[in-house]
């Protein structure tokens, strides 16, 4: 696809841009998953009607994480009170109804893929009063109660701003609290929903470290939507001055041509000067690459290794410093 510059408003704000389409690079070509351990847990899940996010998500990485321990779970339903231009989850105004027996479903999940790292997230649900923050956290405990030894990530709404329900969640202990900047500022209207923002979900990452300061953050950029590398340098500082520890970067695919179009297919050496900025920046772990996602096998193997030092240099009987503190 050729490079086309997003042209700016006087005020800042991206105006639509029409690429000129080109077949997908071989970069992005991808075969099937497959495999005895994918089919194994694929016909599993389906048997106890369980469903995981890796699956739903036509993510290109799922055989890899599946076979090394790692997944994506969606949690709190599957139809979104938001509505972003590059995602391909249903949208309403109304989210459904609450399954109570979800966070027992989520366990067993983790339980039955013998999961050593999940991936909890949700939709938005701007209907509920809390965000969805209370039964989010439910499923954080019922996971953690059945699987012990698995280290949960979260990727977490952004509560509309609110500090209440974030440190409802913070309360469940979750290991990696992940929310997705997407984008950088000049282009986060019209690419995501007008209720999220830029500077709401910095100030949320920012907000989990002052609640909770051990807590490990993480975000993630998607690149080829026409952003300059201008921008790009401002929004990964931007992060690490809320002291996030993990950053991720992707290529934008669209789901369908009814979706926010790609502008440009980044090329490999351009993810892997991505990785090297973010790593002279000093974010802990910085996974960057056409495939990766921000739930990618990698990443997780990166913030384990975090975790295993943390367990090296605190106290034998003291699991709170070895998952959370400081």
């Amino acid at each position: 696809m050729k490079t086309i510059q997003t042209a700016s408003t006087t005020e800042g704000r991206a105006q639509a841009v029409r690429p000129v389409q080109t077949p997908k690079p071989e970069w992005l070509k991808i075969r099937p998953p497959g495999g005895p351990v994918y089919a194994d847990l694929k016909a599993q899940l389906r048997q106890r009607g369980l469903s995981t996010v890796c699956e739903e998500a036509r993510c290109p990485n799922v055989e890899e994480c599946w076979g090394g321990g790692t997944a994506t779970l969606m949690l709190l339903g599957d139809t979104c009170t938001r509505a972003c231009s590059f995602c391909a989850v249903k949208t309403n105004r109304l989210g459904a109804e609450l399954d109570p027996d979800e966070p027992a479903k989520a366990a067993e999940s983790v339980e039955l893929m013998s999961l050593d790292y999940v991936v909890l997230t949700s939709v938005d649900r701007d209907d509920l009063s809390d965000g969805g923050a209370a039964h989010f956290a439910a499923c954080i405990e019922s996971v953690r109660s059945r699987n012990p030894d698995t280290l949960i990530e979260v990727l977490i709404p952004d509560f509309s701003g609110e500090e209440g329900p974030l440190a409802t969640l913070l309360a469940s202990r979750p290991d990696v609290v992940a929310q997705n900047l997407e984008t950088v500022e000049r282009l986060t209207h019209p690419v995501r929903d007008p209720r999220a923002g830029y500077r709401q979900t910095l100030d949320l990452l920012g907000r989990v470290k002052r609640l909770d300061e051990g807590r490990l953050t993480k975000s993630s950029l998607m690149l080829g939507l026409g952003e300059r590398d201008d921008e790009v340098r401002a929004a990964m500082q931007d992060l690490r001055a809320e002291g996030v520890d993990f950053l991720t970067f992707g290529q934008y695919l669209a789901p369908t041509k009814r979706h926010q179009p790609v502008v440009r297919y980044v090329p490999p050496e351009e993810f892997d000067r991505w990785r090297e900025e973010g790593e002279a920046l000093g974010f802990r772990y910085v996974a960057s690459g056409p495939l990766v996602r921000s739930s990618y096998r990698a990443g997780e193997f990166a913030i384990r290794a975090v975790f295993e030092e943390r367990r090296k240099s605190s106290s034998p009987s003291s699991d709170s410093v070895a998952r959370g503190a400081g």
